[in-house]
């Protein structure tokens, strides 16, 4: 009889890996064992070298659902037969790289027992099975075992360890397995007595009647309530500070969702698959939603049922009529982190909510709901978080170290790196908010301990007054700046695995500059060794320091100026176009006559806000890139409805005639959404020129386009099609956001890089 070693690496912990091993020796008369050891499973087979060669094979071929390999190593081991079963053993840890499956979504024969009143988990808030329930929210320490997961402090009943012990049921193994014997429960804060059944029932009515309920569910809280109650959601907004900024929905079922919205080319296998994550689309007219969930928005973010309890937020036996979309928005206040206990709850949202629904199931790591835009039929990634992280991205370069990424101030996430595996983290937030700080420390020391990763290095952003530079300086290590606009570009790089020089489009609203000024319309040379700024878009003034990158009529006002030199003529300029009042405009003269509170900027994203406000869609922002955004839906709405007969646009050199151009259009009377998309056609242009420019410089044909201002899907598609007829190879993001979010594994590929090389 052969016996081999097998060490199988990659998303083989908390997906019913041991079981379906155990299940495949099994089928194919294997004796031996299967055990966890952190970094990889380890199968020991013992069997003749036909049914140990089929037996290896399938566990390559045949792998759980949930489950990634990226490699499987055999070893023939020259040993007596020495196996009478086939046994799981105990998990023992060793050193190397360790995978840690993300939370898991329900799954549809959970789901079924969930409804059947036959079952023994009947309504139960916590059913899970070895495919699904939660993973990296619930887990202490690798490797993935029930002792070291906040299930721990729920002892199984004996029909729950009895089906955790036995192969043939779907529970083998499965380390949060409970029921409603053992399980976690539900209750009301503040009423702990009202448990179960009859705080569900509470949850329900309370939304019913039109109120706010606050929800803990797998990764922290939401605010809920229903998605056809206009006065509720006016009342959210209110609360929140929210004043159009979109809310998503979780909708009851596809029959809702297909009801509400348009779905292209399967779309549909993303929102039902295994992460269920809000997905933006294209809203239909004749949809029960109220036009307060997304203002003026041509889309809606929308998910699916993804954890039991909401499941039975929809459905559930007490005679109650439940609405089919609920408002799930983050539980947080503005700017700070999604909170994920009582404690945080009662703090932070006792004010926003009527009722709050939560359970004594702990959640180690927050995670907030993966957000994706959808372009050119795969993922394109808005916010990355639960379901996704921290999935690796694996680089083919042969990198030794540990490094971590601190990330942006915006949207923070961070990345660990261990040798030539980047592990990004869920979502973190913005760290304007001191809670937003103290949850990164938190969770930068919860990954790095899970990882078992003590980095070297950590790379930060060189802006000096960053309170993620802040916390980096805190950890003790050294620290390796990387100016912002390069962490972009390298993230996209990174992503795509392509380690070659690129000529990189950085595209944002803010990144500082190796000049000390504010970058945001960059053209580089980059590499993982360093970075040329070949050209920008040309520097203007900014003035009003932080209140611009809020208020774009003061930036229309600065170019006007600029561009004219007159106070009289720009008045006249700024009175026809009701940029602002005349007290405003004194001050603004002010500003930029005598340079105070002036910032000198080559920012994108400040120019799309200039236009959006000479255009008159939107001349300030109640939250970040609002006039950006409603500039698009302009510009892709007039696009949409002259598609067949697109002028070709004028060409230009720099911004400043862009500008000037749709000012002039502007004042001539010409139509606003035609402006809005000739502004993209003509911003296409000039990032198309300037990519063929730096190719006479480098000889390089391969762009990476990054940075915020390429959420924007005319841009994107406009500036690709370009590039591709020009002969380029063109890399773009999928499931790394071009935004702030993304560029954490761009800082910890170049740290990574750096360690390699000096």
């Amino acid at each position: 009889m052969a016996l081999y070693q097998a060490r199988v690496f990659g998303i083989v912990q908390g997906v019913g890996f041991r079981p379906f091993v155990a299940r495949l020796a099994s089928r194919f008369h294997i004796y031996g064992s299967v055990c966890n050891k952190g970094p990889y499973v380890e199968v020991f087979a013992q069997g003749s070298d036909e049914a140990v060669n089929a037996f290896l094979t399938a566990i390559e071929q045949e792998p759980p659902e949930r489950a990634s390999i990226l490699k499987l190593t055999r070893q023939s081991l020259n040993q007596p037969e020495r196996y009478q079963d086939f046994q799981i053993i105990e998990s023992a840890k060793e050193k190397g790289s360790i995978f840690v499956s993300p939370d898991i979504a329900t799954c549809d024969k959970c789901r079924a027992e969930l409804f059947n009143p036959q079952d023994k988990r009947y309504l139960h808030p916590f059913i899970n099975c070895t495919a699904c329930g939660p993973r990296l929210t619930i887990l202490d320490s690798m490797p993935y075992d029930r002792e070291r997961t906040s299930m721990g402090e729920f002892p199984m009943c004996p029909d729950c360890q009895a089906e955790y012990d036995s192969p043939a049921t779907r529970r083998y193994d499965a380390q949060p397995v409970c029921c409603n014997h053992c399980g976690p429960e539900v209750y009301l804060i503040g009423a702990e007595d009202i448990r179960g059944t009859e705080a569900i029932t509470r949850t329900r009515k309370t939304i019913i009647d039109g109120g706010i309920v606050a929800i803990k569910g797998i990764g922290g809280f939401h605010l809920c309530c229903d998605a056809t109650n206009d006065k509720v959601i006016q009342r959210l907004r209110k609360l929140k500070h929210r004043p159009v900024k979109p809310f998503a929905i979780m909708a009851k079922d596809m029959a809702t969702i297909k009801r509400e919205c348009v779905l292209e080319y399967n779309q549909q296998e993303m929102l039902t698959g295994h992460q269920k994550p809000i997905l933006l689309l294209k809203r239909k007219a004749t949809g029960h939603i109220v036009d307060s969930v997304a203002p003026d928005n041509p889309k809606v973010g929308v998910m699916l049922p993804y954890a039991p309890l909401h499941m039975l937020l929809f459905d559930y036996p007490d005679g109650l009529s439940m609405p089919d979309t609920l408002i799930m928005t983050s539980g947080n206040p503005a700017g700070a982190p999604i909170c994920r206990d009582d404690e945080g709850a009662l703090s932070a949202l006792d004010g926003f909510c009527d009722l709050m629904l939560s359970h004594n199931r702990k959640i180690r790591i927050r995670a907030d709901d993966t957000v994706m835009d959808w372009l050119d039929g795969k993922p394109y990634m808005i916010r990355r978080s639960r379901g996704f992280a921290p999935l690796p991205f694996m680089l083919k370069n042969d990198w030794q170290g540990a490094v971590l990424g601190i990330g942006g101030e915006l949207k923070n996430t961070f990345c660990v790196g261990s040798d030539n595996i980047f592990y990004p983290s869920p979502y973190v937030g913005d760290m304007s908010d001191l809670r937003t700080m103290q949850a990164l420390r938190e969770t930068v020391g919860r990954l790095t301990e899970l990882l078992e990763c003590e980095p070297q290095m950590i790379a930060c952003d060189m802006h000096p007054r960053y309170n993620t530079v802040t916390i980096a300086k805190e950890l003790g290590l050294p620290l390796f700046p990387v100016q912002h606009h390069y962490a972009h570009i390298l993230s996209c790089m990174a992503e795509n695995d392509h380690d070659e020089p690129v000529i990189g489009v950085a595209f944002d609203g803010t990144g500082y500059g190796t000049d000390g000024t504010i970058w945001g319309g960059e053209i580089l040379r980059a590499d993982l060794a360093g970075f040329e700024r070949l050209e920008s878009i040309t520097p203007f003034r900014q003035a009003g320091g932080d209140r611009a990158s809020r208020e774009g009529w003061r930036i229309a006002v600065s170019l006007i100026y600029d561009r004219t030199g007159s106070q009289t003529e720009t008045r006249a300029l700024a009175q026809e176009l009701q940029l602002c009042n005349d007290n405003d405009l004194n001050a603004m003269f002010f500003m930029l006559d005598n340079e105070v509170n002036i910032i000198h900027s080559t920012s994108a994203g400040r120019i799309f806000d200039a236009v959006s406000a000479i255009l008159g869609i939107r001349k300030n922002s109640t939250f970040e890139g609002e006039a950006s955004m409603y500039l698009e839906f302009a510009a892709q709405k007039w696009h949409d409805e002259h598609k067949d007969h697109l002028p070709i646009p004028a060409t230009s050199s720099n911004t400043d005639d862009i500008f000037a151009f749709l000012l002039k259009q502007r004042l001539a009377g010409e139509d606003c959404g035609k402006l809005a998309y000739l502004f993209h056609a003509q911003l296409a242009q000039f990032i198309v020129a300037a990519c063929v420019r730096a190719n006479t410089h480098t000889h390089l044909n391969t762009v990476a386009l990054s940075g915020g201002v390429f959420q924007n899907h005319l841009l994107v598609e406009l500036v690709s099609a370009q590039l591709q007829e020009h002969g380029f190879t063109v890399l773009r993001h999928s499931l790394i956001p071009p935004n702030d979010g993304g560029i954490c594994l761009g800082q910890a590929a170049a740290a990574m890089y750096h360690l390699n090389h000096n």
